[in-house]
């Protein structure tokens, strides 16, 4: 594979599938990053756990993504997922957690074709994805190339190039984002 590269598989996220399960309320509290006009996610669901301060978010939401320090949201203590990131952070050598979020794809549902531009994604320039539920069904592309991940696998790719998903499936997709700084 040449856009993938698979960190870790079998994590056991059973803990964070449980407790998405026993509390939906979680999901799109915020969401400003599905309803800009031209967004690629307006088929997701999302709950973010870390990023720009909430009270930093105005009517912009361009100017909201802008360089800041990320802080850690009220969802991130609800769900156990500090300890699989932190985890996360230290195998990668990260010198910086970045934003962080869980995403959600029904059946049927996708997040277009993109590339993820502007100062978060070019400075925090490892991007993780820990499936926490998957199907057989859902597919990742970067470029040229797909990819079926698997719930507890970790892979990174390089989000700055042309990347979408696809869930073609019958269950939802669930996955944990987490963005790194790893110096070279």
């Amino acid at each position: 594979m040449k856009h993938f590269l698979k960190i870790a598989d079998g994590i056991d996220i059973s803990a964070i599938a449980m407790a998405l399960h026993l509390q939906p309320e979680l999901w799109n509290q915020q969401h400003q990053r599905k309803s800009f006009e031209g967004s690629a996610h307006k088929a997701t669901s999302d709950i973010w756990l870390r990023y720009n301060d909430l009270k930093n978010l105005g009517d912009d939401y361009h100017a909201f993504t802008q360089q800041h320090e990320s802080v850690w949201y009220p969802a991130a203590s609800a769900l156990p997922v500090k300890p699989l990131i932190h985890h996360l952070a230290s195998r990668m050598l990260a010198t910086r957690i970045g934003g962080c979020l869980i995403t959600k794809i029904a059946p049927g549902g996708k997040v277009l074709p993109h590339i993820d531009k502007g100062w978060h994604p070019e400075y925090y320039n490892c991007k993780l994805y820990v499936p926490i539920k998957a199907n057989p069904k859902c597919a990742n592309r970067v470029e040229d190339e797909w990819v079926v991940m698997s719930a507890g696998d970790c892979w990174y790719f390089d989000n700055t190039k042309e990347h979408e998903v696809t869930n073609d499936g019958d269950d939802d997709r669930m996955t944990l984002i987490i963005s790194l700084k790893v110096e070279s």
